[in-house]
């Protein structure tokens, strides 16, 4: 039980210093608790100040282990969270790449939830409240992109992604309005919405003259070969050669545009020009392999114009060595020869052939009047022959 009372007692005064105090029943433990207030006091028995030692001892350590044991929990907490953001991270860059509502292969395309969970349809916008589903597993075809274009440039919208390339080149890509069927083929028919039409191949490229709406295109002729004429820039590596060419840009066309390196056929290099020469090839009758597609998309690749949601460039490597493109041809071979017209060319070849023939005809005017001149010299002189013989 305590009570208040008076402190009585040499000891105990000693101790405490107080005239006034609460007191416990037991002077030794009034004696015990004032030592532990003050482990310097000298007037504590010493069996007091060693217990007063050890308690104060164990009481430093314990507070040294609470501060390592906070320490080491902060360092955890810490820890975890790093694994938690790392993880968090993780996630969301394989949502990303997984999330089929991203267009990988189309940066113009819309895409939205359908009422399949975890599904969705990409679009693009071919015209005016007109949207075309397309497959962003696969190339868009080449029909659609046009119209894409087409539409983006009626509206004002940059069809590129970083504004005007550096190297200045005039946006002469041949772009026009075409007609699509509904799975993005050509229509064998095109007339640009005007009344001037022609004929197409399956690369969307004009083999006719163009004439008026009565032409008749009786069907789409497959394009079956195109080459690729590219030209890079410096390149400090001198070992670049055909075959590992082909390899390079083979396994580069494949993992890029999605088309096997098999249809990569042949590759010739002019080192002196920088220009490398690939030839992509199909059978005549296939009709699935779309070689347009491909190099419409290397051609937009390379005029730093890129159609994929991915703006990385289309840069293959051969060795250590990475080729920069800064230039590109595409030539289309049909399955059938085009059928052009003499009376439709154009006016520089016109002017041509009409020099050339001018050129011919004064030719036989002057070899005209030097063979008369010559037979009338020649008629002279048997006539003097003649008189001086007579005389």
């Amino acid at each position: 039980m305590v009570r208040r009372n008076r402190c009585v007692g040499d000891v105990t005064a000693a101790c405490l210093k107080c005239t006034c105090c609460t007191c416990t029943a037991s002077v030794e433990q009034q004696q015990r608790l004032a030592c532990w207030r003050d482990r310097r006091r000298s007037s504590c028995p010493v069996d007091l100040r060693a217990r007063s030692r050890r308690f104060f001892s164990f009481a430093e350590q314990r507070k040294t282990d609470v501060r390592s044991s906070r320490g080491k929990l902060f360092l955890d907490f810490f820890i975890m969270n790093v694994w938690i953001f790392a993880l968090f991270a993780a996630l969301v860059a394989v949502g990303e790449s997984d999330d089929p509502c991203l267009c990988a292969t189309m940066k113009w395309a819309s895409c939205g939830p359908t009422g399949t969970p975890g599904s969705c349809q990409c679009n693009i916008t071919l015209a005016e409240k007109t949207d075309q589903p397309i497959n962003c597993k696969a190339l868009v075809p080449k029909c659609f992109l046009m119209k894409t274009e087409m539409y983006r440039r009626s509206k004002n919208q940059d069809t590129r992604s970083v504004g005007k390339p550096t190297e200045g080149f005039v946006d002469n890509d041949g772009i026009y309005d075409p007609d699509c069927e509904a799975d993005g083929t050509f229509k064998a028919k095109q007339c640009n919405k005007t009344e001037e039409c022609w004929c197409v191949n399956s690369a969307g490229v004009r083999r006719t003259e163009k004439e008026d709406m009565n032409i008749k295109c009786e069907k789409l002729v497959e394009t079956y070969w195109i080459r690729l004429i590219l030209d890079h820039g410096p390149v400090e590596s001198s070992s670049l050669n055909k075959d590992s060419l082909k390899t390079a840009l083979g396994d580069a066309i494949q993992e890029r545009y999605m088309l096997d390196k098999s249809f990569v056929k042949e590759v010739e290099y002019d080192a002196d020009a920088k220009k490398i020469q690939v030839d992509m090839k199909k059978d005549m009758t296939d009709r699935q392999t779309k070689l347009a597609d491909v190099a419409y998309y290397m051609e937009k690749d390379i005029k730093k114009s890129p159609l994929f949601k991915n703006l990385a460039k289309f840069s293959p490597k051969v060795g250590t060595t990475t080729l920069d493109f800064t230039n590109i041809l595409v030539y289309y071979v049909d399955a059938e020869p085009p059928t052009f017209k003499m009376n439709r060319l154009a006016g520089g070849v016109i002017a041509a052939i009409v020099v050339v023939l001018l050129i011919v005809a004064a030719g036989l005017l002057l070899l005209f009047f030097w063979n008369r001149q010559r037979k009338e010299k020649y008629s002279k002189t048997r006539q003097t022959d003649g008189e001086t013989a007579n005389n």
